[in-house]
């Protein structure tokens, strides 16, 4: 039984030839070598296909032929670029100080509710400064209503 990979495209079934990836954080559409493995988030695609495929408008398409790795200098910024690319922070903690237990005091706000920028507590501030601040729409009651009630 012949098992090899099949064009992603719809309606294409030729054996894939190239593989597809999308550099979302660069807007740069890469066409390689068909990949070793199937990956979740890359398209194979058949010869006609890699060749006619063009780049989302405003994005840098990418063409590589071959790849080789061949040299232990390569491999070594290979996987310092991958080690520095996982280092990117999203943000939520700040980086301070390098331990909490070898810097405390840059830490001593993370216990004080009214001090703290944690999720939780920053919620519970804002819930809490939605409840005590006035609406600025009210309800004017006509001064004939105010008589019928009576």
């Amino acid at each position: 039984m012949n098992h090899y990979r099949r064009c992603s495209r719809p309606g294409c079934g030729k054996p894939a030839a190239a593989t597809l990836t999308y550099a979302y954080a660069e807007s740069t559409a890469v066409i390689g070598p068909l990949a070793p493995a199937a990956e979740p988030h890359s398209w194979d695609l058949c010869e006609r296909h890699a060749e006619k495929i063009t780049a989302p408008l405003g994005w840098e398409m990418l063409r590589v032929d071959n790849i080789e790795l061949d040299d232990d200098d390569d491999l070594t910024a290979l996987a310092e670029a991958v080690r520095e690319a996982g280092r990117v922070t999203s943000g939520l903690v700040e980086s301070r100080g390098a331990d909490p237990i070898e810097n405390p005091e840059n830490y001593r706000d993370a216990a004080d509710p009214d001090a703290s920028d944690h999720p939780v507590f920053r919620t519970k501030r804002i819930a809490a400064d939605n409840e005590t601040r006035r609406s600025h729409l009210r309800v004017v009651r006509h001064a004939d209503d105010s008589r019928e009630n009576n």
